[in-house]
């Protein structure tokens, strides 16, 4: 089945439809992942590199969402501060991405995998 570009969510149906794109997704994501403790910032790769130069804020930046029967997949590319475990930072980014997207939308979250693109000494930043 194809990935879907918009989710329509259970709400009270006598006053029309609510539907949720997949960027909404990826924001929420990126938001919750960002403010887990040891996180220094998402990757977006060189494109996300020239938009924050332009002083543009990606939200979505290093996340990509996937849709399939109801169920969200969230891959994430982050860059961690330096002197953090990386495992349990994980895991509490997992977590959080998870319980905010299911908070929000009432979607289940069937995969949160974390990609760690980098390390930032934020003393020497």
């Amino acid at each position: 089945m194809e990935d879907e570009k918009n989710i329509q969510i259970e709400g009270n149906k006598s006053l029309g439809d609510v539907v949720i794109a997949n960027e909404v997704l990826a924001i929420i994501a990126g938001i919750a992942a960002t403010e887990v403790e040891g996180v220094h910032s998402m990757d977006g790769g060189w494109s996300g590199q020239f938009i924050s130069k332009l002083g543009i804020k990606d939200l979505a930046r290093g996340v990509k969402v996937q849709v399939r029967d109801g169920e969200v997949k969230v891959d994430l590319s982050l860059n961690m501060e330096y002197g953090y475990a990386i495992p349990k930072v994980s895991d509490l980014v997992q977590d959080k991405v998870s319980a905010s997207i299911n908070n929000m939308t009432g979607l289940n979250v069937s995969e949160v995998n974390i990609r760690i693109s980098g390390v930032v000494d934020k003393e020497n930043e």
